[in-house]
């Protein structure tokens, strides 16, 4: 657009008996922009419907002054672009799927109303958690022989429980092991202290090990806190403790990647004994008692916690 005018005022007057109107102008001169826009980068409305139409990434470039003005064909209009905008949905933005396995989404902030990428977090209340598989695969007979598992009604026919993830745990070369189906964080070291421990005698273990990452004077290979150790391990109680137990695997019951049948050192833990772990648990009906659980087979059992079994410090996941 140029040379615009602006109307600023009108003087009206009578001369001689004579109406006069006179209009007073001023031009506000040449509006083009004396330049591009600057160099500054940008995207443009193409760049910005491709990102809504297929994700492409795009990139910035330097305004170039078009040749033509923009026809049918040659850019999509504003219009096709906000075609390809998301939808508004401030009720539920996700399926329950979606958030029950925390799967990343685009969609609405309900409480600051802008758009962006969420990440579902599961209810509670809406998806209980489910109890995971044993790990056993194999059926027997009332003999102890190995059958064909189809039809037997047996745990290793029916295979039911949340499947673990594979791989199921994540060694981090700094004394630490994810556990990716609980998410728990378990020392590598599963007998720092390097003998059975009273009951109490372990529980002050745990203290030792947050305090300078050592148990019975040994240091237990925690360097996961920037080279440091953490300072939040804790005895694990009899449901964490037995949720390492692999009902497929004998000699350790616990998980592991080679696939044999059993447990193999170092995979994927350190110093595993086949004895019984403390929990920090007690037995509420003879509460001098607390609950343990075997590694050699996955067995459960209750020992008077003068008793000495081993300890495996476990953390929350972060």
């Amino acid at each position: 657009m140029r040379n615009k005018f602006m109307l600023i005022g009108v003087v009206v007057g009578i001369v001689a008996g004579v109406l006069c109107t006179s209009a007073v102008f001023v031009w506000a001169g040449n509006t083009d922009s004396p330049s591009a826009p600057g160099a500054t980068n940008s995207f443009t409305v193409e760049d910005i419907y491709n990102r809504l139409d297929s994700g492409a990434d795009g990139a910035q470039s330097t305004f170039t002054e078009p040749g033509v003005a923009p026809g049918t064909g040659t850019m999509h209009t504003l219009n096709e672009t906000m075609a390809e905008a998301p939808a508004r949905d401030d009720t539920n933005g996700a399926v329950t799927g979606d958030v029950a396995t925390g799967k990343t989404f685009w969609g609405l902030n309900v409480t600051g109303g802008e758009w962006g990428l969420r990440t579902g977090t599961a209810n509670v209340c809406a998806s209980p958690a489910g109890v995971p598989k044993t790990g056993q695969t194999t059926c027997y007979d009332v003999d102890g022989n190995v059958r064909d598992c189809a039809g037997t009604g047996e745990d290793g026919d029916l295979l039911k429980g949340v499947a673990w993830p594979n791989p199921r745990f994540t060694k981090h070369g700094d004394g630490t092991v994810t556990d990716n189906l609980t998410g728990l964080i378990w020392l590598q070291n599963a007998n720092c202290a390097a003998t059975s421990r009273e009951w109490q005698t372990a529980l002050d273990d745990v203290a030792q090990l947050n305090s300078d990452g050592t148990m019975n004077t040994n240091d237990c290979g925690d360097t996961s806190n920037g080279g440091a150790h953490q300072t939040d391990w804790r005895m694990p109680n009899m449901r964490e403790q037995y949720s390492l137990v692999h009902l497929g695997f004998t000699g350790r019951a616990v998980p592991n990647t080679a696939g044999t049948g059993k447990w193999t050192t170092g995979d994927p833990f350190d110093n595993v004994d086949s004895g019984y772990y403390w929990s920090s648990t007690t037995r509420v009906d003879d509460t001098d008692n607390a609950w343990c659980v075997r590694l050699n087979h996955g067995s459960l059992g209750d020992f008077s916690k003068d008793g000495t079994n081993y300890l495996w410090p476990v953390r929350d996941g972060q």
